[in-house]
């Protein structure tokens, strides 16, 4: 079916917008991906979802979509670390090319992924740029002990265009929360992934569940998806769909975090991501419990998971 017959279903504001099943939100966004739609129409259903919200079988057939035309990575020899960074820091330093790090020092294999899609935001590829990891060009296998990232158009020239929309009309579309749940590697991995808005965990739950994922869920600091260094969160673990509950939300802020700087810029952040790899400041206690919930999730995935 043409796009136009979707947006007339999608497009009808909240009240009278129809949602979609999984084959036709798999072939909606598949013509997206695939560049056999106008940027006008793009635009459409960028708004038209922004309004309507994505219902978990949405969100299912745009990952179906997306799994079928990704360039993706071998399996690597344990499960690989899935890291999705979009946000960046816009208050507080971008954390998570130390989450990245600390998670290889445990001998697992990480991979960040993600591409700027607003101006003035210091990026974890940066940070990482920064700290002498170089930046893949192509998707390929990602051994035990290392970090490697890569930009999204390495991955699917299409959905890069995509989350560039977001530079002309100023808002969020369903390609970033298909970014945040996509498991771009061909054998077994934990995507790590966190929500802003309470209103998504359902639907994100609801998405782990059907799609018999693997992942760590956490509200997370400015959109990234390392934890905020000032408090410990409510995490939710999938295991190939399977929901258990990891930790309750913990109450209260910490005043200060040892060493964090307030300065959020890439060689600041670089600066500090070293002194804590390096012993001269202490990892600080959130991410420190981050990284034993994803050792956890990788110890309860075989290498054969798909």
């Amino acid at each position: 079916m043409g796009i136009h017959q979707y947006i007339k279903e999608i497009g009808r504001g909240p009240r009278g917008s129809k949602p979609l099943t999984r084959l036709q939100a798999a072939d909606l966004f598949g013509q997206v991906l695939d560049g056999t739609v106008t940027d006008l129409e793009i635009g459409a259903f960028c708004l038209a979802m922004r309004i309507k919200g994505e219902t978990p079988e949405e969100m299912c057939g745009f990952l179906d979509a997306t799994h079928s035309r990704l360039a993706r990575l071998p399996a690597s020899d344990r499960p690989l670390i899935v890291l999705p960074s979009y946000n960046g820091a816009r208050k507080l330093p971008v954390l998570t090319p130390l989450l990245a790090l600390l998670l290889a020092r445990e001998g697992l294999p990480v991979l960040l992924h993600g591409m700027r899609t607003e101006a003035r935001r210091t990026l974890a590829s940066d940070v990482l740029l920064a700290l002498s990891v170089p930046a893949l060009t192509a998707p390929e296998k990602i051994a035990n002990g290392r970090v490697a990232h890569i930009d999204t158009r390495h991955l699917h020239p299409g959905l890069a265009r995509l989350l560039s929309v977001r530079e002309v009309v100023g808002l969020r579309n369903a390609g970033h929360s298909v970014v945040k749940l996509m498991n771009p590697c061909a054998g077994a991995a934990v995507v790590v992934t966190s929500y802003t808005h309470p209103e998504y965990y359902d639907m994100l739950q609801a998405t782990f569940g059907a799609l018999h994922m693997t992942a760590l869920l956490s509200r997370g600091l400015e959109g990234e998806v390392a934890a905020d260094p000032r408090r410990s969160p409510r995490y939710d673990a999938f295991v190939a769909g399977v929901h258990q509950l990891l930790q309750e939300q913990q109450p209260g802020t910490a005043a200060e975090v040892p060493g964090l700087p307030t300065e959020i810029d890439v060689d600041t952040t670089a600066r500090y991501t070293q002194d804590v790899l390096d012993g001269r400041l202490p990892v600080p206690a959130a991410l420190a419990q981050q990284v034993e919930h994803i050792l956890h999730l990788a110890t309860s995935t075989t290498p054969e998971t798909p």
